[in-house]
């Protein structure tokens, strides 16, 4: 009826329960777990397989970073899947490595050496570049060793590195490719510039925060020809090259054409006409400088204005004149400061918020800045990238933020690659003594000879990451793993890189693997938040180390808390609470078993024909089947919070707190009956931590292999659904479980303390409970009727009633008031849907499913009132 296949088992009897400790201690299975799954090579994957392959690549982490909880909830994730998909038979390749992070390393390398009084310029870039390579070597990469702590499968022997061999090799080779088709070029353009760090940096490596500036309006020129321009940034005025206002503003159609005097500097501007101007904003005219924003560069670009640079690269004035020499914030106080003392100054706000970028590194603001850079002209490659989603060839899910990514790559600047750094991938371009430019591809020898000099930038960390799933896989070269595992079956990563490593990747993946995509689908997820669904933040601290929580609770137990709330595409709230409920999960599981174990569960032999099985065991079959149907459905889809909800309520409600206290009145009677609940409960349990090990895999695979004898979960077969259903059992345990909710809710109300022992009288002839009367007995603490017997309260629930002596134990008055309370509420609702019901003008406007909803409403509360008023009458009076 369920799968046992690929399991060896053996007879399991209480002896084998003896071997498990009373209480799991995550601690001291986890860490030989995983060493002892790497070591059998469990995680390694053979590019010689006749097996389908699943392939999926780490994002792969900074080298400089450490685990935090948004690396273990990504890892979870990805876990997850190839954890399931290596038990449903496929050669999974979950590929992992670590990324060179340019800005990053350089900062923490540079740091050290200020600790020694030095500078990267002290020692050379060549020395320094070897520094950096003894700082990984010392330092880098603690994040593998937390993984190991996590669990993740990662097929070690294929660890890759940005910056190693194989993979510099595969960066020149696409950049050579692109130079020689003309998709690489090198030219002037505005970039975000920090002046710390002294390099180009990318879109996503500028934090946005609101600062308090301030807002100053000066008046350009004079009399009937002046023009008011309100600024931030009052320091670049120096550069100002024109004065822009909306083509059909009014106000100012006169003066488009004229020129204009710039304050403080005697130069002369024109005046010109640009529909990139609001001109509902401010005065409706703006201030152009070419050379110091991405606005202002375009509208440059499309009047030929000039560009007038006015900081060097640390953010300092060089215009000659009063200002020369100042730093941009010491600048702008002494030129508003100068306007003011002429006159020019219309109006200032301060304090004013606004919007600022800053370096994501150093914190330091970005100064946008017109630089010579090499850039990736990147239209034919986004629109390959588009059309790989439009025409289905690439699916995202959720299928909603389809959008967002149509937004980006529909609307693609062309990308700066170029850094001023020395640690990276130096950009494979020499110059000649009299201006010759030559690319050198990897098996090519750069030209020689004086005056020869290899460019001194370094390429984007995006860039070579955004090779990452061929290039790991020995590209250019065509290996065999390359030709097994490419493309990847999936991408899970968060919406919030989609604009930026998703893009790269299936621009690159496209342009260099002959039009393939290299991923068949893009599995988005949100933020990690914290259980308030604030954003994580040291400023906040609000932050969480994912090890703190490993260290307390296990990693089972903070696994599975981010699997069940990892709705596609939406954030995660998570607290501390919630991990140790998970524990607490955890822990139920090892209880459940050990005591499956020492009643002798067994996975031994086949199990028992449906007509040798109790209604019970029928019913859990049946429940077991159609849970292994529903995970595998949500699995597909990538809803890994539903599918964890349906595993935590199958195990801990229906197998638990339900089947396994069934079972104990089967056990205890003996024979046959006996027997064949041992087998379906071993059955149960097997099946059952198969489901659950992709998530937690550490107590599943402690268990599993005790109660099986087997030699690894991790290489056991996924459960296939068996195809048993028996609604009649389910409508019968379902009747069962009325009952015993009722009377457990009665008791509760009563003040019946869980484990005490009341007489009661079972009416159960002609109902299906009949032959449960032991169990329900058994589940309510209820002893048979002596001599003398008189039950003072009575419950009718689903055809049968159950009959309570609670002399001595139980408050009428109070249970009298409680009944009046719900009854009264009860005869309320009565009322309320059934002047609904004789309506007529609500009954002919309402829709049909409304008026059955309160129909069935009207029902339960006719059903309550019945069962309320016997309970009544059944308490003793007085």
């Amino acid at each position: 009826m369920t799968d046992t296949t690929n399991q060896r088992p053996v007879s399991t009897t209480g002896d084998d329960a003896a071997t498990l400790p009373t209480t799991y201690t995550p601690a001291d299975v986890e860490g030989e777990l995983y060493e002892r799954w790497v070591e059998r090579g469990y995680f390694t994957a053979d590019a010689k397989s006749d097996k389908p392959p699943f392939t999926i690549v780490i994002p792969p982490p900074n080298v400089t970073g450490s685990l935090h909880l948004g690396h273990a909830f990504e890892h979870t994730l990805i876990d997850a899947l190839v954890r399931r998909k290596r038990m449903q038979g496929y050669e999974a390749l979950w590929q992992p490595g670590m990324d060179h992070a340019g800005i990053a390393t350089q900062n923490v390398v540079e740091r050290e050496l200020a600790k020694e009084g030095k500078s990267r310029h002290d020692l050379g870039r060549e020395a320094f570049v070897e520094r950096v390579w003894k700082w990984k070597a010392e330092s880098g990469g603690q994040i593998s060793g937390q993984m190991r702590r996590l669990g993740d499968g990662v097929d070690w022997s294929r660890e890759r590195f940005t910056m190693d061999e194989g993979l510099s090799q595969a960066v020149q080779t696409i950049f050579k490719k692109l130079f020689d088709d003309e998709l690489i070029y090198r030219a002037e353009r505005i970039i975000n510039w920090c002046p710390r760090c002294l390099t180009a940096i990318s879109d996503i490596e500028v934090e946005y925060q609101d600062d308090d500036g301030e807002l100053v309006s000066i008046r350009y020129g004079e009399g009937e020809n002046a023009i008011v321009v309100a600024t931030t940034r009052a320091e670049t005025m120096l550069g100002d090259t024109a004065v822009a206002v909306h083509p059909e503003d009014e106000r100012y159609r006169h003066l488009v054409g004229t020129e204009i005097e710039l304050p403080l500097t005697g130069r002369r501007i024109p005046i010109v006409a640009d529909a990139h101007v609001d001109p509902e904003f401010g005065t409706g005219a703006v201030k152009v400088t070419p050379a110091h924003d991405p606005n202002d560069f375009e509208i440059g670009q499309r009047h030929n204005l000039p560009n007038i640079a006015v900081m060097d690269e640390h953010a300092v004035i060089t215009v000659h004149g009063p200002f020369l020499g100042l730093d941009r914030l010491e600048a702008r106080s002494a030129i508003v400061a100068a306007l003011r003392a002429e006159g020019r100054i219309v109006a200032e706000k301060r304090p004013y918020v606004h919007s600022v970028g800053h370096c994501s590194r150093c914190k330091t603001t970005i100064e946008p800045r017109l630089s010579m850079q090499w850039w990736v002209k990147v239209g034919p490659l986004a629109k390959a990238a588009g059309d790989a989603v439009r025409d289905g060839r690439v699916k995202i899910h959720p299928q909603e933020m389809e959008k967002r990514y149509f937004d980006w790559v529909d609307n693609l600047h062309d990308w700066c690659i170029s850094r001023q750094l020395w640690w990276g991938h130096r950009i494979p371009v020499w110059y000649g003594p009299n201006g010759e430019v030559v690319c050198v591809g990897p098996d090519e020898q750069p030209p020689a000879g004086e005056g020869w000099h290899q460019d001194t930038d370094v390429l984007d960390t995006w860039f070579s990451s955004g090779l990452w799933p061929f290039s790991t896989l020995g590209w250019p070269e065509q290996t065999e793993s390359l030709a097994k595992f490419y493309p990847n079956s999936v991408l899970v990563t968060g919406y919030d890189i989609l604009f930026f490593w998703v893009a790269r990747m299936m621009m690159f993946g496209l342009y260099a693997m002959d039009g393939t995509p290299p991923f068949h689908t893009i599995a988005l997820h949100g933020m990690v938040r914290d259980q308030n669904g604030k954003k994580m933040s040291k400023s906040f601290g609000n932050v969480v180390n994912p090890l703190d929580w490993m260290d307390k609770y296990g990693s089972d137990a903070l696994r599975f808390t981010l699997a069940r709330g990892a709705n596609p595409g939406v954030d995660v709230p998570i607290g501390e609470d919630w991990v140790q409920a998970a524990r607490n999960f955890a822990n139920k599981i090892w209880n459940a078993t050990r005591f499956a174990l020492m009643n002798g569960a067994t996975v031994e032999g086949p199990l028992p024909a449906p007509q040798e099985l109790t209604a019970s065991d029928r019913w859990i079959l049946s429940r077991l089947g159609s849970t292994v149907a529903e995970v595998d459905g949500l699995y597909e889809d990538y809803q890994f919070s539903k599918l964890s909800e349906a595993l935590y309520h199958f195990a801990w409600d229906e197998v638990f707190d339900w089947y396994v206290e069934l079972s104990k009145t089967t056990l205890a009677k003996g024979g046959p009956q006996a027997d064949a609940a041992r087998r379906v409960l071993g059955e149960v349990l097997d099946v059952t931590l198969r489901l659950l090990h992709p998530i937690v895999p550490f107590v599943t695979e402690t268990l599993w292999t005790t109660l099986t004898g087997a030699e690894s979960v991790v290489i056991a077969d996924w459960p296939t659904d068996s195809g048993f259903r028996d609604a009649a059992a389910e409508a019968e345990i379902a009747t069962l479980q009325q009952v015993v909710t009722e009377v457990r809710r009665f008791r509760t109300d009563q003040g019946l303390k869980p484990g005490q022992r009341v007489p009661a009288a079972l009416e159960l002839d002609g109902t299906a409970l009949a032959a449960h009367e032991d169990a329900i007995r058994s589940l309510l603490r209820l002893t048979a009727p002596e001599e003398g017997f008189a039950a003072t309260a009575s419950l009718p629930v689903a055809g049968a009633t159950v009959s309570l002596d609670l002399s001595g134990t139980i408050d009428v008055a109070a249970e009298r008031k409680r009944l009046a309370k719900d009854l009264a509420a009860a005869e309320k609702e009565k009322a309320q849907t059934t002047g609904k019901l004789g309506n007529e003008a609500f009954l002919a406007k309402a829709p049909d499913e409304v008026v059955a909803k309160i129909r069935t409403r009207l029902e339960a509360a006719e059903a309550d009132i019945a069962r309320i008023t016997a309970q009544l009458a059944a308490l003793p009076q007085g």
